[in-house]
């Protein structure tokens, strides 16, 4: 399921392998990131030789579902594979921690209630608290606003600081992504690839 971080057993997180909650944060690339980028997205263009077309199969991407992407936000964030290029486009920018939480929050709401104190300890931990490995750019009120919410966990507790994120992505990093090469590659060879 898209954006599924968290187990649902708390003793399950430690193992996961997920770097989300990772105490260290990893901001060097390593020199292949540009490569591996390219690779990925070449993975979801269907080959030439297979003869079949990209709207035909569920696994393959279409320039449909592309251009629908740059309707807004909210459909591309609705799209597995979107979600996956506009974090591989944070990622070359140093603020992939803004999709991790937004993602983190979407689990997060769907959290049984049993669980919900631990879930709201770790995302809050991870990317709320000043001194979060993973910290968001959010204003002080919502950080403070936050942390008095996850003492009383709802499903609801993050929503403020999820919509603080959601604004920065949409007004920030979004267009910028729209005028990326790793967007405007990926809708140009899939048009492409659609004409054959």
């Amino acid at each position: 399921m898209p954006g599924m971080f968290f187990s649902a057993n708390p003793r399950e997180v430690k193992g996961t392998g997920h770097s989300l909650l990772d105490n260290k944060t990893q901001k060097k690339r390593p020199k292949t990131f540009g490569m591996d980028v390219k690779t990925y997205l070449r993975s979801m263009i269907p080959h030439l030789e297979s003869g079949m077309k990209s709207s035909k199969s569920k696994d393959i991407l279409s320039a449909d579902e592309v251009i629908q992407w740059s309707q807004s936000l909210e459909k591309l964030l609705a799209n597995q594979t979107g979600q996956d290029v506009f974090g591989n486009f944070l990622k070359s920018e140093f603020s992939e921690e803004n999709i991790e939480f937004w993602l983190a929050c979407e689990d997060y709401k769907k959290t049984e209630s049993d669980l919900l104190h631990y879930k709201a300890e770790k995302i809050y931990k991870a990317f709320v608290h000043s001194d979060a490995t993973k910290q968001i750019n959010i204003d002080f009120h919502t950080r403070e606003s936050t942390a008095k919410k996850i003492k009383a966990p709802t499903p609801t507790c993050f929503d403020e600081a999820q919509k603080v994120i959601y604004t920065l992505m949409e007004k920030d990093s979004y267009p910028r992504f729209l005028k990326s090469n790793i967007y405007l590659n990926l809708l140009n060879d899939l048009q492409a690839n659609s004409l054959k």
